[in-house]
């Protein structure tokens, strides 16, 4: 019964990332149905406080949006990108994980893709190099960002350990810049020049590289995204700091079997509370609408994952609760023994679920059952960036595709891809490191 039931979580996650957008979700709650229906299991518990978190940031997120925040922190990054052209290669990685980390999201690199590419092309610069290694630092950024669904559902899955917010970013952030950094090392002489590459010459020779467009704002549109943005990164500042320091969280008195007791606000509802009360000041104080925050990309794309993470998560918990025993009892030994069985387990299943949120909701808890001390489940947290590995991801095709002198490709025996060296680089290096600190800091 436990292989039934296996193949039917197996493959309900094949079919619903091969189907894409919301299908996760929806297609695991076909195989949810039919483990309470027809093969009588417990059906799990959904993450709710995870979905509130994700949905109050996507919220702050959508606002900030409408009100131009996101024009505003694309055209910064652009002007550095175009002041520093011979530097693309170590500075485009860099500010793409700078904006990613501020924004606990990876769809504004879409905005960014083809400044680099333009940028790259006419310093004369191999494309290949920045717009690679600009993908994999967007997908490490958002591991290490304190607002991003991946960290937000890593600590609430590792709340009952006593994890804080403070101890994963300590450990991720400056595990995550290592990591970037050999893998922008790994790329910087990758290929051949681009005023050698005969190929690229050619492309370029038939079809001249267009310009990318240029993000515009009149003074007024600017101040607006300008003061958005700040609204925002504020917030995300207040909830590190709640998170470092737990003193400073408000206190209310709650009744413990019939005695009044004061307790502190826990980490999730400070969060959610913190990003809608952002949202809140954006609306009323930029002008932003939230007609158009509701049709936004951002609120598009939160929506879709918080379906995915609800289906995906609650037939995960269906079949966990249901073996129990028998997961834990087989493998707690073995990844006692060898804990990079577990960095590699949250590796491979994100290369199938297309998402490090997904990943961390299914996999943390099982983990923390498994009894893995909080060092090592939080230092093998980036090792959770497998998106790469097969060139089908939305990040990965825009790279491509952005390139018009096609340094930037997938090869032709498909894992042959740009994106795989600096992939696996960063993310071995990033992992190690997380490890190596987690164990000294923890």
């Amino acid at each position: 019964m436990f292989f039934l039931q296996l193949a039917i979580l197996l493959s309900c996650i094949v079919i619903g990332a091969r189907l894409g957008g919301i299908a996760l979700g929806t297609i695991s709650g076909i195989g949810l149905a039919f483990f309470m229906v027809v093969l009588g299991m417990p059906p799990g518990n959904p993450p709710a406080v995870v979905l509130g978190m994700i949905l109050a940031v996507i919220t702050a997120l959508s606002m900030m949006e409408a009100a131009g925040g996101m024009d505003f922190l694309v055209l910064t990054a652009e002007k550095l990108l175009r002041k520093n052209p011979r530097r693309i290669t170590v500075l485009a990685p860099l500010i793409t994980y700078l904006l990613i980390f501020a924004a606990g999201t990876q769809h504004v690199i879409y905005s960014l893709l083809p400044v680099i590419a333009e940028v790259s092309t006419k310093a004369g610069v191999r494309p290949e190099r920045a717009m690679s290694m600009s993908v994999i630092a967007a997908q490490h950024g958002l591991v290490a960002s304190p607002v991003s669904a991946a960290t937000v559902a890593l600590l609430a899955a590792l709340v009952t350990l006593g994890a804080s917010l403070g101890q994963i970013l300590m450990v991720t952030i400056p595990a995550t810049l290592f990591g970037v950094a050999m893998g922008i090392l790994s790329v910087v002489w990758k290929g051949q020049e681009l005023a050698d590459d005969p190929e690229a010459q050619q492309r370029l020779a038939d079809a001249a590289a267009a310009d990318a467009q240029h993000t515009t704002m009149d003074e007024a549109a600017r101040k607006r995204g300008m003061g958005s943005c700040a609204v925002f990164l504020g917030a995300v500042a207040v909830v590190v700091l709640f998170g470092l320091f737990p003193a400073l969280r408000p206190s209310y008195q709650a009744l413990v079997d019939g005695v009044a007791v004061s307790t502190s606000v826990d980490m999730g509802r400070v969060i959610m509370i913190v990003m809608l009360a952002a949202a809140g000041l954006i609306t009323l104080l930029f002008k932003a609408s939230p007609a158009v925050a509701v049709q936004g990309k951002l609120m598009r794309g939160g929506l879709v994952a918080i379906i995915s993470i609800l289906g995906v998560s609650w037939l995960g918990s269906s079949f966990f609760t249901a073996n129990e025993e028998t997961i834990v009892g087989t493998i707690s030994a073995f990844i006692g023994n060898y804990p990079w069985v577990f960095a590699l387990g949250l590796f491979v299943l994100s290369i199938l679920l297309f998402s490090q949120a997904a990943t961390i909701v299914i996999l943390a808890p099982v983990g923390v059952a498994l009894g893995m001390p909080l060092h090592l489940l939080i230092g093998v947290y980036p090792a959770v960036n497998g998106n790469f590995f097969l060139p089908t991801y939305g990040t990965v095709l825009a790279a491509v595709s952005f390139d018009q002198t096609g340094t930037t490709k997938i090869g032709k025996y498909l894992l042959n891809h740009s994106f795989m060296i600096p992939g696996l680089v960063t993310t071995v290096s990033a992992t190690c490191a997380g490890l190596a600190l987690a164990a000294v800091l923890l």
